[in-house]
Formats: C-alpha cells, sequence, structure tokens
C-alpha cells in the first residue's frame, strides 16, 4: 500500500491509462526496463511454481497418482481465463497456462522416471539381429524390389519365401511361420506406403531394422517388342506414380495395377502379348526373359524406396539408434502440439511424423512418429512416459 489507501499495482495502472489518455508517449528505453522488471518477477514466480511442482511429483510418487488430471486442468483454465481484461488476454493467458501446466507435467515425469516409475517397457535388449537360420517372408514374386531389399540386409543366401500380400507378411509373422517380413515403407518420389503404416498399428509386431534401396524403374516388353507398339502397362500404383512424367509422355498406354513390380513383369511373360509391358527393375528383364524397350523412367533419377525389417518379438539392439511410436490425440486444439513438445523438451529429435485415419471413426487420426534415440536413454524414457500418459493408443512400434 502507498500513502492515501491505494494499492501500488493500481495506481501504476491509473497513471497508464492518464499517460494513453493524455497521448503522452514514455521513452522506449523506460518502457524496457519496465518489461525487465516484470520479467525479472516472473522468473521469481516460474522458479517457485516449478519447486512446488517437484513436491506435488513427490506427493504422486508416494500415492500412486497420476500426472495428468485432465478435470483439474480445464476448471483451472476456466478461472484463470475470467480474470484476464479483455478477450485477446484471455487467449494469451490460456496459452501462457497451458504451456505452465506442461512444464509441470514434464517435470513430474522426469521425477517419475528418476525414480524408476517408468511403467512397462517391454522390449528386451539384444547384441544384434540375428540373419542366418532365420526364415523371412517378402511380399510379390522374385525380382520383386522387396527380394532385394532381402538380400541387402539379410545376404544373398537368405532363407527367403514370398508371399501375396502385405497383409499375408504380416500374419505370418505373427502366427510364427516366418521369423521376419521385409516391407516397403516410404518412397523418396511417391510418399509413404499408407497399406503398411495401417498394419503397423493393426499387428502386435515390431519394427526391429530397415534397409534403403535404389530403385531402377524400366519399360520392360516381349523379346522384339517395340515401344511405339505398347498399349497396356502393368505395375504397381507406386511405379506409376514414380514414372508419372514417362506415362505422361505416352499417353496411348493404359495402366493396370498390379500387387507389385515383380508381379507386373511375370504378368508380361505369362501373357505373352507383344502390346503389353511392365514398370519393373532391371533384374526382371533377366528373371523372366524380357528386353528393356526404355530404361531409367523414373521421374526422379535419386529414387530410393525405404524398407522395414519386422519381426513379432519386442526386441532392440544395444546400439539401435531411431525408435518409432504410434498414438491418437484428444481431439482438442493444440493437442498434437503439446505432445511434440516432449521430444523438444527433452532434446530429441524428430525425423518423421505420418499421419493415417483412424478406421471407424470420421476425421480423427493415428500419427506415427520416428525420433532418435534408445530405449536406455532417459530423455527417451521421460518422453515416453509424457506422450503415454496424454495420448491415446499409444504404441512403441519399435527401436532400431
Amino acid at each position: 500500500m502507498r500513502a492515501g489507501g491505494m494499492p501500488v499495482a493500481q495506481t501504476k495502472m491509473t497513471n497508464r491509462a492518464e499517460i494513453l489518455k493524455g497521448n503522452i508517449m514514455r521513452d522506449l528505453s523506460e518502457l524496457r526496463k519496465e518489461i525487465d522488471d516484470i520479467d525479472k518477477n516472473i522468473v521469481e514466480l516460474f522458479e517457485r511454481r516449478m519447486a512446488v511442482s517437484e513436491e506435488v511429483a513427490e506427493y504422486k510418487i508416494q500415492n500412486a497418482k497420476p500426472v495428468l488430471d485432465r478435470d483439474r486442468e480445464k476448471k483451472k483454465l476456466s478461472a484463470l481465463s475470467q480474470m484476464a481484461s479483455s478477450d485477446f488476454n484471455r487467449t494469451g493467458l490460456q496459452e501462457l497456462f497451458l504451456q505452465l501446466m506442461s512444464m509441470s507435467r514434464k517435470l513430474q515425469y522426469k521425477k517419475l522416471t528418476e525414480h524408476g516409475v517408468l511403467g512397462n517397457l517391454p522390449f528386451i535388449e539384444i547384441d544384434e539381429i540375428k540373419k542366418t537360420g532365420v526364415r523371412i517372408v517378402y511380399q510379390g514374386v522374385e525380382g520383386a524390389y522387396s527380394q532385394s531389399a532381402v538380400m541387402e540386409y539379410f545376404g544373398e543366401n537368405a532363407n527367403m519365401f514370398h508371399c501375396e500380400t502385405f497383409h499375408d507378411a504380416m500374419t505370418m509373422i505373427a502366427d510364427g511361420a516366418a521369423d521376419y517380413a521385409v516391407l516397403p515403407i516410404e518412397n523418396s518420389s511417391a510418399g509413404i506406403v499408407s497399406q503398411n503404416y495401417d498394419m503397423l498399428a493393426e499387428f502386435e509386431n515390431y519394427v526391429v531394422g530397415e534397409v534403403t534401396i535404389r530403385i531402377d524403374h524400366c519399360l520392360l516388353g516381349l523379346p522384339g517388342a517395340n515401344i511405339d507398339d505398347i498399349d497396356t502397362v502393368y505395375s504397381h500404383a507406386q511405379g506409376f506414380m514414380q514414372c508419372e512424367r514417362f506415362l505422361d509422355e505416352h499417353r496411348s498406354m493404359q495402366t493396370f495395377e498390379t500387387q507389385n513390380t515383380a508381379v507386373a513383369a511375370k504378368k508380361v511373360m505369362t501373357e505373352g502379348d507383344i502390346h503389353h509391358a511392365a514398370i519393373a527393375s532391371r533384374s526382371c528383364s533377366k528373371l523372366y526373359g524380357l528386353d528393356i524397350l526404355a530404361e531409367d523412367i523414373s521421374l526422379n533419377s535419386h529414387n530410393f524406396t525405404r524398407f522395414i525389417v519386422v519381426t513379432n518379438q519386442r526386441v532392440f539392439c544395444r546400439d539401435a539408434k531411431k525408435i518409432s511410436v504410434s498414438f491418437e490425440i484428444p481431439h482438442e486444439s493444440g493437442s498434437l502440439y503439446r505432445l511434440m513438445s516432449h521430444f523438444i523438451y527433452n532434446g530429441l529429435n524428430m525425423t518423421d511424423i505420418e499421419s493415417r485415419p483412424v478406421p471407424g471413426r470420421p476425421f480423427e487420426y493415428r500419427f506415427f512418429v520416428d525420433f532418435e534415440g534408445n530405449l536406455n536413454q532417459s530423455a527417451v524414457k521421460n518422453a515416453i512416459r509424457g506422450i503415454r500418459e496424454e495420448a491415446l493408443n499409444f504404441r512403441i512400434l519399435g527401436n532400431y
């Protein structure tokens, strides 16, 4: 209080109102000095708040209480926003206190991790992925790019066999008919293989490795065929997308999708129609006795596909450097941002994020995130704990 009974803060506000009313402008250095004083007070109050949050964490550890209390946070935000003097400040206060609450939770998650109250992470650490004496399944037929990926990762003499669909491959490792499946997940030109993202959520299978190979699409036809005579082209949908420019230059060619590029090449061979061709790999020309009618027809000369190695065992290598997770988010403003902040706050580098529609729930999405780290790292444990508490249907898809 000051002389006359008027509070100091109220006096400052009154003086500021008088200054504005009289159109008197204060010097910028004076304004900055006042902001510096306010910020110093904010820092002191912030540290006090975090110290209390640490005590809250200790209480919750002792009493097995969850960190996140959505109902309390909503009520508190509503009450705090009513104290604002304008709509602009009301929105700003909500954003400010959302961040304060988020930082408080992160501190509590950190304390939980330090006390070993992490929850269940049922992944077993191993020295390396076994690559001999194992059965590997891939989708398609001989000559498929997936077969090349298998040989790149497991070696030329790998015990591999093929199946008809990606779903078949995932089912086989889930049932134990194969030890590993190698599946395409992303192409540098055509983007993600959405079906395989969906199956990572559908099956209790886990990513233990990845391999990237160059895609060298060619137009393959029967011996003696001429490119000007081709009226029908077979390939996988992504093969067509990756060769869009070539097909645009040859609009007389009708396109028909097959399960993969090697299936397309085999189909041309078995049909024996000189007017039919396939977009497939150079190796398929030798395997199925076809001529290369046009080579390197990809839209992008640097065309690569990333494949994942999947198994039904929850294992990760000691030197694993990448983690894949999936989760859904509450239908609330800012919920995705708040979840992403766990990566930022723990200093983790997020390398990829994809979204896929959740079946049966229109306009709701499941997110797939890749980030750098190992399940043994405390920063990773902190982030996982926070996301798992605040997201819906959180899953660790693998550490590799």
